[in-house]
């Protein structure tokens, strides 16, 4: 399941460098997660790193792209091989 950014968002910059897939950038209001590259972090780290900097908390994982745990590994597999 990738990740989602809320509207509680208060674009404090710090997710966007700590994504290591560059699933992240800037929206029109608010940062977005592009959910085709976002691993959670599988293969890089343990945990998602942007959730980990987030200072309001406002990274749930995103309902409308459920993906397990070797999906994400896949997709992962797929980014990193280009």
């Amino acid at each position: 399941m990738a990740l989602m950014i809320t509207d509680d968002c208060i674009n404090c910059d710090v997710c966007e460098p700590e994504c290591p897939n560059s699933a992240i950038s800037p929206g029109e209001e608010i940062y977005e997660i592009d959910p085709l590259l976002c691993t959670e972090c599988v293969g890089h780290y343990d945990e998602p790193q942007c959730q980990q900097v987030c200072p309001v908390d406002c990274i749930p994982k995103n309902p409308d792209c459920e993906e397990t745990d070797e999906e994400l590994m896949d997709k992962y597999l797929i980014i990193t091989a280009a």
